[in-house]
């Protein structure tokens, strides 16, 4: 049994997300209507999980969520409207150590988006609750935290060599712990996060306020720079394409891909007309197969492939598929993976 507690300050929504939770035999659920309430039935109820609304009277869910990961932490997955003021107190709810979140239904939603809102939250609350002992990052950055000037290296060292990274869930905070350990000095980096639209344009603004090298929401036709990284627009797939001598950013809206758009395998599949052994394909945390194939497909062609691990996984879904493929190199903790990118860039060099 997985107890669960709602906090929305809306009766509709602790209504709507109540029923569908208790009509689940896996579920015991209470509801609260505001922050104070809910740390009332925290300490009664023992919950396993809780569903966090963001914006709330007395007390907002960003100001509960920073004081519940500091005095008792647990796994929370938030309740947000797909805005972009939205997606900024998602982020940073994320960035606080909630594992996943879910966008609000609207009014008028029709019965087969509640459906799908259904699916979707039972789903996110069971691997929110089998997630309680995964590795949090504890270096935290204060707001007050100065970035280092940004720099960049002659692209001639690197020429053709690349970075790939793929993640979905759990995948928001993973690839800021990576990326915050790297240095500028390495090949363009270009990521497929699984995120609704709205959020991929602020994701990339915040890692790029957050990190030393240079983080960039990918636009179509761009040139890939050195000690740059690229973000995958939400809603397009991002691909890599040689042109001249150098490599562009594709964006493309074919069809999803594994249920994704943006998805890893595409990506991936983008780099098969490249020199596959000036490629390094890294997998994070995620539900699902998208990338394995990719990822397969490319280490059969030489290219070196890295893995997160399943402690450090909020859900060792991705990594596990190209596991079974027989296709990594290396199965690693989030926290030895940028130093691993590091390493292996001074052989990437040096072919």
């Amino acid at each position: 049994m997985i107890k669960v507690l709602v906090v929305d300050d809306s009766p509709v929504m602790r209504r709507i997300i109540r029923k569908i939770l208790a009509s689940n035999a896996h579920f015991e659920v209470k509801c609260a209507a505001d922050p104070y309430a809910a740390r009332q039935l925290i300490k009664s109820f023992s919950p396993h999980v809780l569903t966090l609304d963001i914006e709330m009277p007395k007390m907002d869910g960003i100001t509960f969520l920073r004081n519940l990961m500091k005095l008792n932490p647990l796994p929370v997955v938030m309740l947000s409207t797909l805005t972009n003021k939205g997606a900024d107190a998602t982020l940073i709810a994320m960035e606080l150590g909630a594992i996943d979140f879910i966008g609000k239904p609207k009014a008028d939603s029709t019965d087969l988006c509640l459906q799908l809102f259904a699916e979707s939250l039972v789903e996110k609350v069971k691997i929110a609750a089998a997630s309680f002992t995964i590795v949090k990052s504890n270096r935290t950055r204060s707001l007050a935290y100065v970035i280092p000037p940004k720099q960049t290296i002659n692209a001639n060292f690197i020429e053709g060599k690349l970075i790939a990274i793929g993640a979905s869930t759990g995948g928001i905070e993973a690839i800021k712990y990576i990326l915050t350990d790297l240095s500028t000095q390495l090949p363009p980096i270009i990521i497929t996060q699984h995120l609704p639209e709205m959020f991929s344009k602020k994701f990339a603004e915040r890692l790029n306020n957050s990190v030393n090298v240079n983080v960039k929401h990918a636009v179509q036709g761009e040139l890939l720079s050195p000690g740059c990284v690229y973000i995958a627009n939400a809603g397009l797939h991002l691909k890599v394409k040689a042109q001249r001598g150098q490599l562009i950013c594709v964006l493309d809206d074919s069809p999803k891909v594994n249920q994704h758009r943006p998805s890893v395998d595409v990506m991936f599949e983008s780099l098969l007309l490249l020199p596959a052994k000036q490629l390094l394909l890294i997998l994070l945390t995620g539900m699902g197969k998208d990338g394995a194939l990719g990822m397969k497909k490319l280490a059969e062609k030489g290219a070196y492939c890295i893995v997160q691990d399943r402690e450090t996984s909020v859900v060792w879904g991705m990594p596990a598929r190209a596991v079974d493929f027989n296709c990594v190199d290396k199965i690693l903790p989030i926290s030895e993976i940028a130093e691993q990118i590091e390493g292996h860039y001074s052989e990437l060099i040096s072919r």
